[in-house]
């Protein structure tokens, strides 16, 4: 983004922005609503969220936003009864921007906010978080005046399904916060309480999978992977960060069974959900990133960069572009397993040089979304 265009941002007057997603209580789409709300309230502007709620509305509140509870998570033809009411709301809160994250709320706002008055309507963005599957009920995403897209792998797919304008989208990848996520996070202090709980972690180069625990991100091909690599070097152990989705947790005792006929008992540890990500980072020796299918940005990619540990990662979708400029030695060929277990390796002993560029820091995803927003309000 030009110097001059971050300039007029920060002078020009504070905008009042609506978030809209189905709920707030875990995942990347949810994180990157709070975090740009909070960095909203920092710049000096008002910030609401309107969800189903969950255990992230508390931590919202706290660092300024307000809350506004609706069901806009039911994918049900129920939630057509919900549309007059959101356009009252909206037209109550009389803001300057509706930003929808998801498919299911988008269709209560468009649908709410095609009827109101053109003149005092606010301007519509949505963000495009992921390659939804191509038919009438996702394309209600690409209905908004603007479009954000968080990787390049994605924007390629809107235009390509959805013949949307080029001029209509915005390429915006999804910021982490530098406080959070940097060399200094894990402590000696952290580490020692650590090795309290998990002391067969101690003296180990500390191979890290974070992630929820789902068949897509991979967590089968880490085990076949680290079985390959203790042949390699027995100073190793897998750690996997992350919790079942709700109603899955057999495949938690699926991952389990598997670690144990693969004689892993001693060498992977599963630690659950933590809020802690960023410790973990700065223990590992390398990061994985193993998705079985193109990810539309693999948030875990920038944040280990920035916390000082490289990543190894299958060359495909949007966690192969932030590797690509961060660390491309990382990048392995799709799938490829006993490739992986070999970068890993060489990896672990290797002087990393890691780089990030700025585009992936919340100022500049804050700054280019501002851009997004006065543009249209200009128009």
């Amino acid at each position: 983004m030009p110097e001059a265009e971050k300039q007029s941002s920060s002078t020009a007057r504070p905008l009042k922005i609506v978030q809209v997603l189905p709920a707030l209580n875990s995942g990347g789409v949810e994180r990157g609503t709070v975090e740009l709300a909070r960095e909203l309230v920092l710049g000096g502007h008002t910030s609401v969220v309107i969800s189903s709620g969950g255990r992230m509305v508390d931590g919202l509140l706290a660092e300024g936003s307000e809350h506004i509870s609706f069901p806009v998570h039911r994918k049900s033809l129920w939630s057509l009864l919900q549309v007059r009411p959101m356009r009252r709301l909206l037209e109550s809160l009389a803001a300057d921007v509706v930003h929808v994250r998801s498919r299911a709320p988008a269709w209560i706002v468009w649908l709410a906010w095609r009827r109101m008055n053109p003149a005092t309507r606010p301007r519509l963005v949505s963000t495009f978080h992921g390659m939804y599957s191509v038919n009438f009920y996702s394309a209600v995403m690409a209905r908004a005046e603007h479009l954000i897209a968080i990787s390049d792998c994605v924007k390629n797919y809107i235009t390509t399904n959805y013949k949307a304008d080029e001029r209509r989208i915005s390429l915006i990848p999804r910021g982490l916060d530098p406080a959070a996520f940097n060399r200094e996070a894990c402590t000696p202090e952290w580490k020692k309480e650590l090795f309290r709980q998990y002391p067969q972690l101690q003296n180990k180069h500390i191979i890290l999978m974070p992630g929820r625990l789902t068949r897509w991100k991979g967590q089968e091909a880490f085990l076949e992977m680290m079985s390959r690599l203790i042949r390699l070097r027995q100073d190793c152990h897998g750690v996997v960060v992350g919790d079942a989705e709700p109603g899955k947790q057999h495949y938690f005792d699926e991952l389990l069974a598997m670690r144990s006929s693969l004689g892993l008992d001693e060498a992977v540890t599963f630690v659950g959900h933590r809020s802690d990500i960023a410790q973990f980072y700065g223990l590992a020796s390398v990061t994985c990133h193993m998705s079985n299918k193109e990810e539309p940005f693999g948030r875990t990619v920038p944040e280990s960069l920035a916390s000082g540990t490289p990543v190894v990662a299958y060359d495909r979708g949007g966690a192969s572009e932030s590797l690509n400029v961060g660390f491309p030695q990382g990048l392995v060929a799709p799938d490829d397993i006993v490739g992986f277990a070999a970068r890993v390796a060489d990896v672990i002993d290797a002087d990393a040089v890691l780089t990030l560029p700025e585009s992936y820091y919340l100022s500049s995803q804050l700054a280019s979304t501002l851009a997004v927003y006065r543009r249209l309000l200009a128009e």
